[in-house]
């Protein structure tokens, strides 16, 4: 499960911890000055919402922390925590770069103006053709995670002609301390090269051509809430660049990887300037370009789902409060027994005695679940809820499960919010299907 403060946060607790929010006595509750009963009235639910400007103060947040340390690295936001365009072009405005996993990413980000050469081409699968459409697109690094696929990247970039600047990404056998499900550093993981064929497979890359071979990154999971696991790893980091160069390597590149973790109760998640101070101690005078690529810290405190309630159940001496959104549109509790904050939009409701009730969606599974035994208000039918901190691995990870159509998506800017997504029609589920003639 997600962490959050060793006791479960109360309803007045997890409003206190997040300054974006704010409720309003007749408007209920406030996202940066926006009543979200408005956008609820305007769009319908579920909805996702998301902060402009809470995206801007987290890589605010994140550059004035590495400046502090100091720190001279480039951010790559991790497209795959959240995809949206607007999204994208939102954090091309703050000259931030892409971290992407998938030819669909990379088209995503080069759509939303990000620059070919800001984008780093991660991930443990590439396919050829992804390989050619990165090369074509005159990608800035495509991080290398195994022996066959560097020999794939440098025949594919001798048939274009073309040179690859690749980076071979490391798995250093680190436990990042999180979800087992969310770790990637460690031994037996898909992703990386052990650490120990490094020095033999580096210098094999150096002399394949087509291949510019760069440097080294290295990314331990997701939702880390120490830095003590990232400094083991930046440890072997630099250890592993100071071996290169002594027999004769040239290194200019270290990319450091994400996830960053934030708090989802009232916790404070990762310490960001003990992050970057972390970095200027183990890898800061290494004399190479670093890089970092966080996803959630940057757009997941930005996000929320809306939804109404469908239904108050008792069975079983329970109360379930069923909403109309569901795992569907956001799997995460059900994937990981992840903890969401969940707040009531009306300012009634927020002042409401609590009893405990299990939160549920309409999907039929039994793990369609956003909270088990959580204190809530008593809610009509109707009422609408917020579920918090939605904005990483939520709308990404949604799915049109039971025929359910995908949630609508807005942005709030400066007061004000406009549809970045419209909810997709029930017809557009079947639209590209087929029924061919001998199954009629």
């Amino acid at each position: 499960m997600d962490s959050f403060s060793a006791h479960e946060p109360d309803i007045a607790d997890l409003l206190a911890a997040r300054p974006a929010l704010a409720m309003d006595a007749q408007a209920g509750l406030l996202f940066e000055g926006v009543p979200l009963n408005a956008i609820a009235d305007s769009i319908g639910t579920p909805s996702w919402v998301y902060g402009a400007g809470s995206v801007r103060g987290q890589i605010s947040r994140l550059k004035t922390a590495l400046d502090a340390a100091p720190v001279k690295a480039h951010i790559h936001y991790a497209v795959k925590a959240n995809d949206h365009l607007a999204i994208l072009a939102l954090m091309r405005g703050q000259n931030l770069g892409a971290d992407v996993v998938s030819q669909g990413e990379m088209r995503r980000a080069l759509r939303a103006g990000i620059a070919a050469r800001d984008i780093v081409f991660s991930g443990v699968g590439k396919s050829a053709e992804e390989i050619s459409a990165a090369l074509g697109a005159g990608i800035g690094q495509i991080n290398a995670e195994s022996a066959e696929e560097l020999a794939m990247i440098a025949a594919i970039a001798q048939g274009q002609n073309a040179t690859a600047h690749v980076v071979l990404r490391m798995n250093p056998d680190i436990d990042a301390g999180t979800h087992a499900k969310i770790t990637t550093g460690v031994a037996g993981n898909k992703f990386g090269i052990p650490a120990a064929d490094i020095p033999a497979l580096y210098a094999h890359a150096a002399r394949l051509p087509g291949l510019h071979v760069a440097g080294l990154a290295l990314h331990i999971g997701s939702q880390i809430l120490s830095p003590a696991p990232y400094r083991a790893a930046y440890e072997i980091a630099a250890d592993m660049i100071a071996a290169l160069r002594a027999q004769g390597q040239i290194v200019e590149t270290l990319d450091l990887g994400g996830g960053l973790g934030i708090g989802y109760g009232d916790d404070p998640g990762l310490s960001v300037a003990a992050y970057a101070h972390m970095i200027a101690q183990t890898v800061g005078a290494l004399d190479v370009a670093l890089m970092i690529e966080p996803g959630r810290f940057l757009i997941g405190p930005a996000g929320l789902l809306l939804a109404s309630v469908n239904l108050v159940k008792h069975a079983g001496g329970k109360r379930f409060i069923v909403l109309d959104a569901a795992m569907n549109d956001l799997l995460r509790p059900a994937l990981y027994d992840s903890y969401h904050g969940i707040l009531p939009l009306s300012a009634v409701d927020m002042r409401g005695q609590a009893s405990l009730a299990d939160i549920v969606g309409p999907v039929c599974e039994s793990s369609d679940m956003f909270a088990a035994d959580r204190l809530m208000p008593e809610l009509a039918l109707q009422s609408r809820v917020a579920i918090l901190d939605a904005g990483a691995y939520g709308a990404v990870m949604s799915s049109t499960y039971n025929a359910r159509p995908l949630a609508a998506a807005v942005l709030i800017d400066a007061g004000q919010y406009k549809v970045i997504r419209p909810r997709q029609r029930i017809e557009a589920l079947w639209a590209d299907e087929q029924i061919p003639d001998f199954s009629t």
